[in-house]
């Protein structure tokens, strides 16, 4: 079987139909942020082993999960309270877990769903490494963090749910405010790491890197260090990646996608000019 990890914040809302799409697990575990609504109460009232943690940042906060949280399986599942595993999804899972091979995690393709619409289009990246060991996997970045696999990695079929604007466009924006601070602190930390060890940002690696989030690394650095980033960032998604074919949608995803863009470039400024007062 499989064992199952939610990262909560205030969920109360989300979190039932989350557990519901993941009831055919008998470890259910809740990683909670301190919330301030019922989110505790509503994990363990539908069965759910309630973790609680401060959020620090995304990597610390996902790596302590792996080291510490007492999984009852070899084999985590992990998803956010906005997500629902699909039953094909579940079929998949369970069927990788019981052939793996020699792969130590497997990647997971998402579907963004907004206005009633599949951005299937427009989503800046649908593959997640979800479904792991949890002894061999690690998780590097402040926020948006990526997955480090200890061995090899194969891809599943079926699809994960996600609903990030469940809570409304207002709650998306005051969570990616906060996101794009972690993203500008990490775009400082990575301009003053000058060591040997500091992955050396590489055009060939962002282009042919085999390793999906090797290469996706490498790619979000490069995208950095672009001037007119946010502009950038909404032709690519409107434009070359079609993201027009997903109507009004995917005209205002992109948009808010620039938007939040912006903001890192604002913040990632006003760092760089507090730090050389």
């Amino acid at each position: 079987m499989i064992s199952i990890l939610i990262l909560t914040k205030d969920e109360e809302k989300n979190l039932p139909g989350c557990i519901e799409s993941v009831r055919w697990s008998d470890d259910i575990h809740v990683l909670d942020s301190v919330s301030r609504d019922n989110t505790q109460a509503v994990a363990r009232k539908l069965g759910a082993i309630v973790t609680e943690r401060p959020f620090d940042n995304w990597a610390a906060h996902q790596n302590w999960a792996l080291a510490n949280i007492p999984f009852k399986h070899m084999w985590v599942f992990y998803l956010d309270a906005d997500e629902r595993c699909t039953p094909s999804l579940k079929d998949a899972l369970l069927q990788a877990v019981a052939a793996p091979g020699e792969n130590v995690a497997f990647r997971i393709q998402r579907r963004d769903f907004f206005l009633g619409t599949w951005l299937k289009h427009v989503q800046t990246s649908p593959f997640y490494m979800r479904l792991f060991r949890p002894e061999c996997m690690k998780y590097e970045r402040l926020v948006n963090p990526v997955s480090i696999p200890s061995g090899p990695v194969a891809q599943l079929t079926g699809y994960l749910d996600h609903f990030p604007f469940s809570k409304g466009i207002g709650h998306w924006i005051e969570r990616h405010n906060q996101y794009s601070r972690f993203e500008a602190e990490q775009i400082v930390a990575n301009r003053r790491a000058q060591s040997e060890e500091s992955p050396k940002v590489s055009i060939r690696s962002a282009l042919f890197e085999k390793d999906f989030h090797k290469r996706r690394f490498h790619q979000k650095e490069l995208f950095y260090r672009t001037p007119g980033r946010p502009l950038i960032k909404f032709l690519v998604l409107y434009l070359l990646k079609k993201g027009f074919l997903d109507g009004r949608a995917g005209f205002t995803y992109a948009t808010l996608q620039a938007i939040y863009e912006y903001l890192i470039v604002l913040k990632t400024r006003e760092i760089e000019y507090i730090g050389q007062l």
